[in-house]
């Protein structure tokens, strides 16, 4: 099986911070909250299309956060508004957001934040609170106000917010369940709190990605039922059934 990409005309691409840019694409689509696309240029190079979360959704327009890091990202920091682009999906399971109820813990690292903004939107009769670490500049926040009731961040370097990671903030006590996506050692620490309080957790694995299908298997992931594919089987998964090595 191949995947089928479409042509998609570029309506914004601003730089936020330092290497982290938010892309908007003209399209209709049906998406579910923690889906992603395959993305890719129409310049030959290079020939594998990179793999990035669906960071917002509006009538006609789908949004993207992303940071810039090698050469597939490189080349699209530089598109312009009008560029065309190829890309395909909704791809993955997403979040099960119809069945989240209560009050719900959203935690992220850094880009790790990316797909949770249209996942806030799409949780319904929920109380939300996020809590986000970076290393130092702080980004998109502020489009989560009116989603969520609180907002903690915190900071390594102690620019914004609490001096240190997000880890040291949050604890599962009071809430019905926990969103996460982030650096791996992050999420390693918040699942096994999580479990300690036999709190549910969802994961939002990131891996590198070749097909986006599932056929290559080069983004397996290890849980309690063996090696699973993070694009097919994921990307979110139960924080209990995952096994992260950070």
């Amino acid at each position: 099986m191949q995947l089928s990409y479409k042509s998609c005309k570029v309506a914004e691409n601003i730089n936020l911070s330092e290497d982290i840019y938010k892309l908007k694409v003209e399209g209709d689509y049906d998406i579910k909250a923690g889906q992603f696309f395959m993305i890719k240029s129409l310049n030959e190079e290079p020939i594998l299309p990179r793999p990035i979360s669906v960071h917002d959704f509006e009538e006609g327009y789908v949004s993207f956060l992303y940071q810039k890091k090698g050469r597939g990202t490189s080349i699209m920091a530089k598109l312009n508004v009008n560029d065309e682009i190829k890309l395909t999906g909704p791809l993955g399971n997403g979040f099960d957001a119809e069945n989240i109820k209560g009050k719900i813990a959203v935690v992220a690292g850094g880009i790790g934040i990316a797909p949770m903004l249209y996942t806030v939107k799409s949780l319904k009769n929920c109380d939300i609170d996020l809590y986000v670490g970076f290393k130092d500049e702080v980004y998109e926040v502020d489009e989560f106000k009116k989603f969520v009731s609180n907002i903690y961040i915190a900071t390594e370097s102690g620019k914004y917010g609490y001096k240190g990671y997000v880890t040291d903030i949050f604890s599962p006590f009071e809430y019905n369940a926990v969103l996460c996506c982030g650096p791996e050692v992050m999420m390693e620490k918040v699942v096994k709190v999580c479990r300690d309080y036999a709190t549910p957790i969802f994961v939002s694995m990131e891996k590198h990605m070749a097909c986006g299908i599932g056929a290559c298997l080069g983004c397996t992931c290890e849980t309690k039922d063996g090696n699973k594919r993070v694009c097919k089987d994921g990307p979110v998964f139960y924080g209990r059934d995952v096994f992260i090595n950070a």
